[in-house]
């Protein structure tokens, strides 16, 4: 009885862990996906991600045996990447522009999301709980920044993180022409540097667009 019941309990070290290269192709397929999806058009489709990522459409299916798994798979990844981000970002220097940067990382995520749905003809609400499950973890990580940036008083206190979401949601999902995500980042630094304090909101604008346009104002009042 004794045998049996060490035959029937192998060591844990027998255990089969997925092999290095099975990993590795799981990566390529998904890097691989969120570009080609990204583009969106009549060229993403899964064949596509296969070529991009170079293994042949029989891998693809092993990792992901529907279209819908892919697009979960490359959805959650994006969001733990954003949750990473925000967590190298909260010992930053300047936290307003902590905060600033990892909205800005936002408009890539969601810029790949509005692929996806268009790629694969999904519905727009998607799966619920994939949705829940991002907002929450995105909530938290906005929080984090959005904290750090009021206790330095740089930053109004009158604001939620859920408010910053939905605002930075809402400036992506007004534009849709070719070129939107550069307009979506200008709306994005004069939304951030309108939440400063009054005594921060007249220091020089960090981004290189708002510092030019700042120097161009201070030349223009010196010739009057």
């Amino acid at each position: 009885m004794i045998q049996i019941s060490q035959m029937a309990d192998p060591p844990a070290e027998t255990v089969r862990k997925p092999r290095s290269d099975a990993v590795r192709n799981r990566e390529r397929v998904l890097e691989a996906a969120k570009a080609v999806f990204s583009a969106g058009g009549p060229d993403a489709s899964l064949e596509a991600v296969a070529r991009r990522a170079g293994v042949g459409i029989g891998t693809l299916y092993r990792h992901f045996p529907t279209r819908e798994a892919l697009f979960e798979a490359v959805y959650r990844r994006e969001v733990e990447q954003l949750s990473e981000l925000a967590e190298q970002l909260k010992s930053a220097p300047a936290p307003v522009d902590a905060l600033r940067r990892w909205l800005r990382s936002n408009v890539e995520f969601v810029a790949t999301k509005k692929g996806m749905i268009t790629a694969l003809a999904l519905a727009v609400q998607g799966s619920s709980e994939l949705y829940a499950y991002s907002f929450d973890r995105l909530t938290k990580a906005v929080r984090t920044l959005l904290d750090r940036a009021v206790a330095a008083g740089e930053i109004r206190s009158d604001i939620s993180a859920e408010d910053v979401l939905r605002a930075l949601v809402g400036m992506c999902y007004m534009h849709d022409q070719p070129g939107w995500q550069s307009t979506v980042l200008r709306l994005l630094d004069v939304f951030v540097d309108g939440l400063r304090v009054q005594g921060n909101a007249d220091r020089q604008p960090t981004s290189p667009s708002q510092r030019g346009r700042a120097k161009a104002s201070v030349r223009r009042n010196r010739k009057r």
